[in-house]
């Protein structure tokens, strides 16, 4: 579980980062989220676009991937998810 204080500071270091995957009208599949999870292993930050097609709302979207990728979620901000889990081989991130 992530405090507040490192909500925030993984906020400040996705700024500058794009989003990387967008969920669309086929919503959440298990190949995004084998995706995101792969994704995450190798950054450990990313964000995730909500298509305006997508069905689901934009918190039961972002609880789903978070939950099934075993991710933290720092923020739902907009149409878009920032997600964080720490890397077991390629640590980048020291989280305050």
């Amino acid at each position: 579980m992530l405090t507040n204080v490192q909500k925030r500071f993984l906020r400040k270091e996705a700024h500058d980062i794009d989003a990387i995957f967008q969920v669309g009208k086929g919503g959440v599949s298990p190949n995004l989220i084998k995706q995101v999870a792969e994704a995450l292993e190798v950054r450990e930050l990313i964000k995730i676009s909500i298509l305006q097609n997508c069905d689901d709302p934009k918190e039961e979207v972002a609880e789903m991937i978070s939950s099934r990728s075993g991710s933290e979620l720092v923020q739902i901000i907009g149409r878009t998810i920032i997600l964080y889990k720490e890397s077991r081989n390629k640590k980048q991130i020291q989280l305050p």
